[in-house]
């Protein structure tokens, strides 16, 4: 053959919007601009509980420049109410504030300052009520309740059994059982047991929430979000103003991250209600301090019993889970039934009892955060798999790999066998920090393991064109936030094709233009969107193959694509000369279409994880015994990702991943007191720095091309998250012999537990 496939699968190559990315050419939905659009701003509520007694807009209205401005009351044109578990949250507050920051009233006007104006023109008559703040207030006997009624379920399939409790502040329940865990804990040599608490935090991305609306003389609504599920926003707007899907527009343009804050509707709902209200265009930006009060990540009290054989096999886990969800229960209640599912963690477990409940309390809603429950599971099992190592007498290490998965066992019946190999990982990260070796003597060194479903069922489509003169096109609504998305199904529709990279355009999200996707979440868009990208372009190269066969007289199993050419043994045929031979002409092309539905299964969620995502941290720390502050000297990574489709770009996420870690390990922690949210700002709510990072930070990857994704890929991106917290917390307690249950590792929160440990306190 003349030439030879081209290769991108694999390799580094650099992302595709870099260029743009730093030069500042790539515009955001805040740089967006429209004819005649205004300016939105919002009131939002001084109290975590209120009855909403008037609110009065008339002299905002009357104010010069503003264009509509909007009460609760006012929404009696459309469906006020939105959620995707429950449709429980209201546009503006009907009746009653639920958390401090919850909108009240909003104002479309000219220009910002205008907006703002107007906003303190606005009446509010508050009669404030008693809030629940915690867990333990929110689930007291008599307990005020946040919502006095049941809220109609919303439009996702495996929430149609949302199980709440009337009466109380439980919106959810789940539960997931097998064998008989309380005998064969009864039964055990050693049984380990404990409450681990996790902490309210928020996601920081560099681009808070933001939405343009515009509707036309039609009564069609285009909408520009920063969301990470633009389909998901569209069959809220429907339901909410009774328009169908087709005449609902969601277009993505760059996001500036968004870690699972972006995902289902934020500030969309507001946006286009406003912008209908002033018919013209609105725009409606939120500032970091209101990105504290639109989501955050569920906080939780987590109590494990874990019971072992004296030869250390773990024979059963019990588990009672409580999530504080917030105010409105956003997308918690599936939170907690997918993180609660594999509360057991890597294990294999013959006797299982698993309970969990989402809380609503008076404080921002929790929604999804990287790593979708599981964070909060891990820091509570991992911890006590160190604890059962000590009673045990054993090395963590070695009890972890005694007890792990293997590859191709069953997690529960009817679900996706383990594709990974949870061994090799650990071995990798145990090498790779020294643990045979002693530390010195100021350091202690600790591991942590984890194992994530993705979500079930889930469907992803993607459309890939081949032009006219031998281009790429593929049509994806899978959103870039950063992780490099694009780039990842550019190299695929590349390599399939064998065209080069700089030939292949990823078009950006547009609802009106880019296939179904359900969620850029979960960490699927390289498994499931990817391998949508890889079935329609092997679609294509399929009717390529078929073209030449037929004007070549050569059977399609000779024939190769090679360098943007169809490649016989005596001849070449290139990409623009094949589709003239199709059509006859200098035009046309060939589409191909890849869709990824596995659908639902007897899986005990209603569907078969695509993949398991799996990964293994590893810590060495030090501490400052006179301060009590922590210090992450060196952390290794390991992610079971099947294969690396862009190693580069996956060690960047990985690394991401493990600092974002270390926030909620050592540092994050909304704080509210007497109601309010003290440090929702970034000058009071501190985040890792660089200087706060490992000085030795290890990234690898086991590839070993056993996933369901193109190339054997599976997903990545969330599990680096995950161990971070046990992790450090074991290699603490190996080092000073203080086991921290509460998060974040805090000097205050260790010089304590220090002092209470020694004789000199």
């Amino acid at each position: 053959m003349s030439a030879r496939p081209l290769r991108v699968v694999g390799h580094p190559v650099p992302r595709v919007d870099a260029i743009e990315k730093v030069t500042g050419r790539a515009r955001y939905v805040t740089d967006l601009t429209l004819p005649g659009m205004a300016h939105a701003k919002v009131l939002r509520s001084p109290y975590a509980h209120a009855r909403v007694r008037r609110v009065d807009v008339t002299r905002a209205r009357a104010r010069p420049g503003v264009f509509a401005a909007l009460a609760g009351a006012d929404l009696t044109w459309c469906d006020p109410y939105y959620g995707p578990a429950y449709r429980d949250r209201p546009v503006l507050a009907i009746g009653v504030a639920r958390y401090e920051g919850e909108p009240v009233a909003a104002v479309a006007a000219v220009d910002e300052a205008t907006a703002e104006e107007a906003l303190e023109l606005i009446d509010v008559d508050y009669e404030p009520l008693a809030p629940v703040m915690t867990l333990e207030e929110a689930l007291a006997e008599d307990a005020p309740l946040v919502h006095a009624g049941q809220p109609p379920a919303g439009h996702f399939a495996d929430l149609s059994t949302l199980r709440p409790r009337p009466g109380t502040n439980i919106c959810h329940q789940f539960q997931f059982a097998r064998g008989d865990a309380a005998a064969a804990l009864g039964g055990a040599d050693v049984v380990v047991e404990d409450a681990y608490r996790f902490p309210p935090v928020q996601h920081v991305a560099l681009e808070p929430h933001a939405a343009v609306a515009a509707w036309d003389e039609t009564g069609a609504l285009t909408l520009w979000a920063s969301t990470q599920n633009p389909y998901s926003v569209r069959v809220e707007l429907a339901k909410m103003f009774d328009v169908p899907l087709a005449r609902i527009r969601v277009v993505v343009p760059h996001l500036g991250g968004g870690f699972g804050s972006k995902t289902y509707a934020k500030l969309e709902p507001l946006a286009a209600t406003l912008a209908r209200a002033a018919a013209r265009p609105v725009r409606l930006a939120a500032s970091v301090p209101e990105a504290f009060q639109t989501v955050r990540r569920c906080a939780s009290r987590v109590a494990v019993r874990a019971g072992f054989r004296r030869d250390g096999t773990l024979v059963a886990v019990a588990c009672d889970a409580d999530y504080d969800v917030g105010a409105y229960a956003d997308i918690g209640p599936r939170v907690v039934q997918k993180g609660t599912y594999t509360a057991t963690g890597p294990y294999r477990v013959p006797h299982v009892r698993l309970e969990a409940r989402a809380v609503y309390t008076n404080t921002t809603p929790g929604g999804a955060f990287r790593g979708f429950g599981v964070p909060q599971l891990a820091w509570a099992l991992e911890s006590l798999f160190d604890v059962a190592a000590d009673r045990l007498d054993r090395d963590p290490v070695d009890l972890r790999r005694q007890n792990f998965l293997a590859h191709g066992e069953e997690f529960a019946p009817g679900d996706t066998p383990i594709d990974g190999k949870l061994e090799e990982s650990l071995s990798r990260a145990a090498e790779a920090i020294g643990w045979t070796r002693a530390p010195a003597a100021d350091r202690g060194r600790g591991v942590a393991a984890m194992l994530k479903a993705s979500v079930a069922p889930s469907v992803s489509e993607a459309i890939v064109r081949l032009h006219a003169d031998g281009s790429v096109t593929v049509l994806a609504s899978a959103v870039e936030m950063g992780q490099g998305t694009r780039t990842v199904l550019t190299q695929i529709a590349a390599e399939v094709l064998s065209v080069p990279l700089a030939r292949v355009t990823v078009v950006q999200p547009d609802t009106a233009v880019t296939p179904y996707d359900q969620t850029t979440s979960s960490s699927r868009s390289t498994a499931m969107t990817g391998r949508a990208v890889q079935v329609a372009a092997e679609d294509v190269r399929d009717q390529l193959l078929a073209i030449a066969a037929q004007n070549l007289g050569v059977a399609a199993r000779e024939l190769a694509l090679a360098d943007g050419a169809v490649v016989a043994p005596a001849r070449r045929l290139t990409y623009p000369e094949a589709l003239a031979l199709k059509f006859g002409m200098s035009g046309g092309e060939l589409i191909g279409r890849g869709v990824i539905a596995p659908g639902r299964t007897a899986a005990p969620l209603g569907g078969s994880t695509p993949f398991w995502e799996m990964a293994v941290g590893a810590a060495e720390v030090s501490v400052d015994e006179e301060t009590g502050a922590v210090r992450v000297e060196r952390y290794v990574s390991v992610a079971d990702v099947g294969r690396a489709i862009n190693p580069l770009l996956l060690e960047g996420q990985d690394e991401g991943g493990v600092v974002q870690g270390l926030g909620h390990t050592l540092l994050e922690e909304m704080l509210y007191a007497d109601g309010h949210l003290l440090n929702g700002t970034l000058l009071v709510y501190r985040v890792p720095r660089a200087d706060d990072t490992p000085s030795e930070l290890e990234c690898h990857f086991v590839e070993n091309a056993d996933g369901s994704g193109p190339f054997g890929a599976k997903g990545a991106g969330e599990g680096s998250l995950i161990p971070v917290s046990p992790a450090v917390a074991n290699a603490l307690a190996r080092l000073t012999g203080v086991r921290l249950r509460d998060l974040p590792l805090t000097p205050e929160r260790v010089w304590r537990a220090l002092r209470a440990r020694s004789p000199r306190a």
